[in-house]
């Protein structure tokens, strides 16, 4: 055997394998003779940023004998360059590369240019004519593509140098295209700020790798700008204390508070973020909730555009067309959302939310009034459909996003024509959507919010509904006295306990019930025991498909009980074989439950829907995924906008009903166990809720002190809006 370091070149003959995201490539290489005796073929394996059948490499590293696979040439460094043989060229054309290049007319322009046809195509391009039967408009495709393609290559080659991973690589490549390397060697920060899936440390990795000083200012503002976003992702904040500012960035980057001070007036001058007081906005933020404290105070000054309603006669009729008759607290909440021109109905589960909804419809129909009911989430508009009959749309879709100009149809200049919106899940609802949302509505629109205010808030910035609630000049009814059907049940009375921050109460000892708790305190007995109930117990018992009836919640994504775990574990119980579309170490393949992890408004799909992969092909490296019978394709390098989802977290889970959920909770989850998560985890299962954890994990989250309150000026900015 070889010693290390040895170094083998040759003519790539094929790509037996390629992982994208990671650049890991197993490839069968046709070598320079004289480097391996009588060898046709080897087998070479490694990372490289790109590369095709016909290209010749070189690659250095050593041999070693793998038990499956057997002899290969393990690299460790592996570079690729244009190949210069006819046969490497004809085959390197015919490879798909280039579009408008088949195998017969890779041959063709072989014959008519040689070894010089890569030559031709980088500076000749217009000679393709000679080529016979190849006419203009042909000719400018493949010279466009050809253009396109060496940029490309180039762009991932330098990338790869400065430490990016390929699929990373690919990302910048898809945001920047030919300007790629400019962009980033002038300022790499901004990777973090365009480019999804590149943090700030990844950028300042790279920054530092090419010299940047670490206090120099472009340094000093990225990272402030990083500690806002941080604060904005992570806890929900729209603004951070100056002192409060300076201190993180100091940690985080080691730079002088003095030389972060100067950064933050440069930051402002540059008008990235706004200082008012002592509170430091991103500049997004800031519009946001400025935005929305504008025009709710706008909603609220205007009168509707139809007559006024009479509420006593209009909630008398709605029982009457209802067959029902309101308790007291519904019906004032009744009696206010038809009084009012923006009002706030809030409540737990089962106290009778969707009964107020549905009277609503009935009572502005019957007035023939242009009536639109919305949600933040597909799964929340689907289900506002089905309980009232009433045609319900997703915020997004009611907008009608434009990918031709990459905003909405509806807006500030062009407002939605309607009376009455009812939104329902108020609770998911952050500042930025929340404002795009209030531009398009005309001033003279009634506005009724419904949600759970003691539910989690949003996943984006801000506290809208509980901001509305605490401001004081929004009225507001909030029910509290549970109706629903199945009160007696235990999920719905749990909830509501936890919500007082009181235990659990279970049901006697082999009763049937919708609700349990199994106890628990090691993470790998809790891993059995949740795969035992989803792939046997469940089913057997209560009849549900575990890969489409059943949800797991866990509050975080990482570790034993994390859901990158959880669904590593999930899919080989439920799913375990099949073809399959790789990323990184995750399998993608039909039948699984998948979730998307980024709004992509061409596709229009959002962050957090759910589907279930209807096909994949391997060979064209694409996924359809079925979303609530909407087939969306998927490309090899599109894979990290999805997630697997047979298990979610809690935050996530927002806005959504299962037949059956089962909750992981372990006091390895410590940082995160608050009353609201609990609530919240509850509240999502609607015949059946399974809690497998540990009771120390529930009293930490009943018993949580720490202040979770939100950084946000909404409330605030109401009162002196209407005061004056």
């Amino acid at each position: 055997m070889a010693e290390a370091g040895e170094t083998v070149s040759g003519t790539v003959e094929s790509v037996v394998f390629r992982n994208e995201e990671t650049g890991y490539t197993v490839l069968s290489v046709r070598p320079v003779a004289e480097q391996v005796g009588d060898a046709r073929r080897l087998t070479v394996v490694g990372r490289c940023a790109t590369v095709w059948p016909g290209e010749e490499i070189t690659a250095r590293g050593r041999w070693a004998e793998d038990p499956r696979f057997g002899r290969q040439f393990r690299a460790e460094t592996l570079t690729c360059v244009a190949p210069t043989s006819v046969e490497g060229i004809k085959r390197f054309l015919a490879s798909g590369l280039i579009r408008g290049i088949g195998p017969k007319l890779a041959e063709a322009i072989v014959n008519r240019f040689g070894s010089d046809t890569v030559a031709i195509l980088d500076t000749r391009p217009d000679r393709l004519r000679e080529v016979p039967k190849l006419g203009a408009k042909k000719c400018s495709q493949i010279r466009k593509s050809w253009s396109e393609q060496r940029q490309s290559h180039d762009t991932m080659i330098y990338l790869q140098s400065q430490g990016i991973g390929t699929g990373q690589a690919a990302r910048i490549w898809r945001r920047y295209g030919p300007d790629a390397i400019a962009i980033v060697k002038r300022n790499p920060y901004r990777l973090a700020e365009d480019v999804r899936g590149i943090g700030f440390l990844t950028a300042d990795r790279i920054a530092l790798s090419m010299g940047i000083a670490k206090d120099a200012e472009l340094r000093a503002e990225a990272g402030l700008l990083h500690c806002l976003r941080t604060a904005a992702e992570d806890g929900g904040h729209v603004y951070l204390r100056q002192s409060e500012l300076l201190l993180l960035a100091n940690d985080a980057l080691g730079i002088p508070v003095e030389r972060l001070s100067e950064a933050l007036l440069a930051d402002a001058q540059r008008q990235v973020v706004v200082i008012e007081d002592d509170r430091v906005y991103l500049a997004a933020n800031y519009a946001d909730e400025v935005s929305v404290a504008a025009r709710l105070a706008a909603l609220l000054r205007t009168k509707p555009a139809f007559r006024p309603i009479l509420a006593n006669n209009a909630v008398e009729w709605a029982e009457r067309k209802m067959g029902l008759t309101l308790a007291s607290a519904q019906w004032k909440a009744l009696h206010l959302a038809v009084s009012e021109k923006v009002c706030v109905v809030t409540g737990g589960p089962g106290v009778g939310k969707t009964t107020i909804i549905k009277a609503l419809c009935e009572i502005f129909s019957a007035r023939r009034l242009r009536l639109f009911l919305a949600a933040p989430t597909g799964r929340a508009a689907k289900r506002m459909n089905e309980s009232t009959g009433f045609k319900a749309a997703t915020l997004h879709r009611l907008l009608k996003y434009q990918p031709q100009t990459g905003g909405f149809l509806y807006g500030l200049d062009n407002r939605l024509q309607g009376d009455v919106f009812i939104l329902d899940e108020c609770s998911m609802l952050d500042a930025s959507l929340t404002r795009k949302f209030l531009e398009a509505l005309p001033d003279s629109a009634v506005l009724v919010l419904v949600g759970d205010a003691d539910q989690l808030p949003s996943v984006g910035a801000g506290n809208v509904l509980g901001d509305l609630i605490a401001s004081g000049v929004v009225p507001c009814a909030r029910l509290t006295a549970i109706f629903r059907q199945d009160a007696s049940g235990y999920i719905v009375r749990n909830a509501h306990r936890v919500n007082q921050g009181e235990p659990f109460e279970l049901p006697p000892p082999g009763r049937d019930s919708d609700f349990y708790f199994m106890e628990a305190m090691d993470p790998a007995k809790m891993q059995e025991m949740l795969l035992r109930m989803v792939t046997r117990r469940i089913p057997a018992r209560f009849g549900l498909d575990p890969a489409h009836d059943v949800q797991i919640l866990t509050p975080m994504r990482r570790g034993e009980l994390g859901t990158d775990r959880l669904n590593e574990l999930l899919q080989r119980a439920l799913n375990p074989s099949g073809p399959a579309l790789l990323r990184g170490a995750t399998a993608f393949r039909a039948r699984d439950r998948v979730m998307q992890v980024a709004n992509d408004y061409d596709k229009d799909v959002y962050n957090g829907d759910i589907g279930f992969v209807a096909a994949v092909d391997p060979e064209g490296r694409t996924l359809l995924v079925d979303f609530d019978g909407k087939l969306v394709e998927y490309k090899q390098d599109e894979l990290d906008e999805l997630s697997l989802a047979y298990a979610s977290s809690i935050h996530k889970s927002q806005g959504s009903e299962y037949p059956a959920v089962v909750i992981l909770l372990h006091t390895q989850h410590f940082k995160l166990l608050r009353k609201n998560l609990l609530y919240t985890a509850l509240t999502r299962g609607k015949r059946l809720v399974v809690v497998i954890g540990s009771s120390k994990a529930v009293w930490i989250a009943l018993h949580a002190e720490a202040d979770l309150r939100r950084q946000t000026t909404l409330a605030q900015r109401l009162r002196a809006l209407l005061a004056q």
